[in-house]
């Protein structure tokens, strides 16, 4: 064996591997941080959207008032009460980017209020807090992941 051979010892290769599992000790937790944060913007926006569409549900479809649940706003084709394509078929559906959402109609006709509740998937992991908004538009946040009518709105 040569004593001119060129590489690596086996305790610099180890040096190096400690520390990136260092550095990815560090980064891990703040990349799960950051994906909960976009949880909870889209689920905002998501929220949002859905208030839009009830509101424009309910212009469209006077006789039928707000939507009677989630679905009503989603696509299936052509738009009719039933299925007025007003939001797209993964939120429609219920659970988009970590949170699911369940909407509550009035259930009086035509319909004259509903709510809306978005909660983590998996507290802690894909969100952490809860979110709620009605007829009234305004989003409230419960960082418990329940919010209700008397949780405080968003600022």
């Amino acid at each position: 064996m040569k004593k001119n051979q060129k590489g690596f010892s086996l305790i610099e290769l180890l040096i190096v591997v400690a520390i990136i599992l260092i550095i990815a000790a560090i980064a891990i937790p703040n990349l799960l941080r950051s994906r909960m944060a976009a949880n909870e913007a889209s689920a905002v926006g998501s929220m949002r959207t859905i208030n839009t569409a009830t509101v424009t549900y309910s212009s469209t479809y006077p006789s039928s008032g707000y939507p009677a649940n989630l679905k009503n706003l989603g696509t299936s084709g052509a738009a009719t009460s039933g299925s007025a394509d007003l939001v797209d078929s993964v939120l429609a559906g219920g659970t988009k980017s970590g949170y699911t959402f369940v909407y509550t109609g009035d259930g009086n006709t035509p319909s004259t209020g509903y709510s809306i509740v978005a909660t983590p998937v998996s507290q802690g992991t894909s969100g952490q807090r809860g979110f709620f908004t009605d007829q009234s538009g305004v989003i409230r946040n419960d960082p418990a992941g329940a919010a209700t009518s008397a949780s405080a709105p968003l600022q």
